[in-house]
């Protein structure tokens, strides 16, 4: 699967074509690298901070030129992708989802767990106008699903550490939310004109017989994952109400004083 080929649109139909995030699941994990993944990947969180602030400014580059081309040039739709795409890698090894190091490059090999796939296509400008308000109920959806994901890490993480491997209703949750969020930052980047869905994965009754598959390629997802996956965003609802009380409390507290 390639990375991201700039080959234009691809008919009438391209633009209902969703990204795709190919995560090629570990029936082991070793045990070491999960005690101190995070400790591991902190070189990465120090290259993805100036990239982001270099893929912000792209960004915004990106959407003036979108305005007036209806699509990105291809420059700018290379490096967001690539940054897209190194950003995915080190999210999906944080969430312990693979277990092989990513490598420092905005391409990975040909033989890396997690790849992606986007298409460039034409954007209607409108959509693109009016990005930052059409966007809002999928960032409302992916930072619930996200920060209720974080906020009981230590839980997956304790439970991959005994067993050495991911439950599987763990590993299909896990899978969605980082998949739901790769296609809202593709969504938002411009990299799409495909809003995000699948949040739930996808049906299995939908899916060819025929078709090769990988963990996530189709993602189909159990009873228990989707329970899982409901879990995520009730304690991210939580934990952002309860973030937001405490920060009024504090801030009454110091206003009282």
């Amino acid at each position: 699967m390639t990375e991201a080929r700039w080959t234009g649109p691809r008919g009438a139909d391209a633009g209902e074509w969703l990204p795709v995030l190919d995560i090629v699941e570990p029936a082991r994990q070793r045990r070491l690298t999960v005690l101190v993944r995070l400790l591991l990947l902190i070189p990465h969180f120090i290259v993805l901070f100036f990239l982001y602030i270099a893929a912000f400014f792209t960004t915004i580059a990106g959407w003036f030129a979108a305005l007036v081309l209806g699509r990105l040039p291809e420059p700018v739709f290379r490096f967001l992708a690539g940054y897209l795409g190194y950003q995915t890698r080190v999210g999906a090894s944080a969430m312990l989802l693979i277990d092989r190091y990513p490598p420092f490059a905005l391409t990975p090999p040909p033989d890396y767990p997690v790849q992606i796939e986007l298409r460039p296509t034409e954007l209607n400008r409108l959509a693109v106008f009016f990005r930052l308000i059409l966007m809002i109920p999928a960032a409302v959806v992916s930072g619930l699903v996200t920060s209720g994901w974080w906020a009981l890490s230590f839980i997956w993480w304790l439970i991959t550490l005994i067993l050495g491997r991911m439950p599987q209703p763990l590993f299909e949750a896990s899978a969605a939310t980082r998949r739901y969020e790769f296609r809202f930052d593709a969504y938002f980047m411009m990299l799409t004109p495909a809003y995000p869905k699948g949040f739930f994965g996808e049906e299995a009754l939908s899916v060819p017989e025929q078709q090769p598959r990988s963990a996530t390629r189709p993602l189909i997802m159990s009873g228990a994952g989707k329970a899982l996956l409901i879990l995520f965003l009730v304690v991210g609802v939580a934990t952002n109400i309860t973030t937001s009380a405490t920060t009024d409390w504090s801030s009454d507290s110091t206003d009282g004083w």
